[in-house]
């Protein structure tokens, strides 16, 4: 808003372009209008306000894991933010007309712990084995952290498994599910986090589609 006060323009009212004038007392007063997009709706808005719809129900959907994967948050954000910041331009394929996720390169667990090392996963009778190594040799890694192993069926089951990192060179954890097979998993991750749940590392994508059964 602009205040003029000039003799030579006298009083002013009405519109000129996107100028709106008038008088208030003995001054003239102009404002802007506000700035309206011809088209606020375009396909690409539309698609883009689809892909966050989609990030927002899948995080929701993981019922309180994002919170433990996205420990390391800065003063202002939340776990969810995080999520949402890492995956709406990571995750979902545009190729399509509407926006879908690709399991394989979401992330539910982000953080500054050195990402665990995956050596085996397999479909057992009890569930999902997933070996790792320890790589106990590494400072900020320890024996006390704690590691996960999340999943979720094409059901929109969560299932989890936890357990201490251990001293061992390798070791398994196993996220129990008697009978479950493949076909039946929508995705599957682990991460770590440290005893106090103030860090963690960046989730490893099991690719379930091609886990072998024992």
């Amino acid at each position: 808003m602009a205040v003029v006060q000039s003799p030579l323009m006298g009083e002013m009212s009405g519109k000129v372009a996107n100028f709106v004038t008038s008088t208030c007392g003995k001054q003239n007063v102009v404002r802007t209008k506000a700035f309206k997009p011809k088209n606020a709706n375009t396909e690409s808005q539309k698609f883009v306000r689809k892909s966050f719809k989609l990030i927002i129900t899948e995080d929701k959907s993981w019922g309180g894991i994002i919170s433990l994967g996205f420990a390391e948050v800065p003063e202002g954000k939340t776990a969810s933010n995080m999520f949402m910041a890492q995956n709406v331009s990571k995750a979902i394929v545009k190729s399509g007309d509407e926006p879908v996720i690709d399991y394989s390169l979401l992330t539910v667990a982000n953080g500054s712990l050195p990402v665990v090392i995956v050596s085996e996963a397999v479909i057992v009778a009890d569930g999902i084995s997933i070996s790792y190594r320890s790589t106990s040799g590494v400072p900020s890694i320890k024996a006390t952290d704690e590691m996960m192993a999340v999943a979720k069926t094409k059901a929109g089951e969560i299932l989890i498994c936890k357990q201490a990192r251990g001293s061992e060179s390798e070791a398994t954890i196993l996220i129990s599910y008697p009978g479950i097979k493949a076909s039946d998993i929508q995705c599957c991750y682990v991460f770590v986090r440290n005893a106090d749940g103030s860090k963690s590392s960046k989730s490893v994508h099991i690719p379930f589609a091609t886990l072998p059964h024992i």
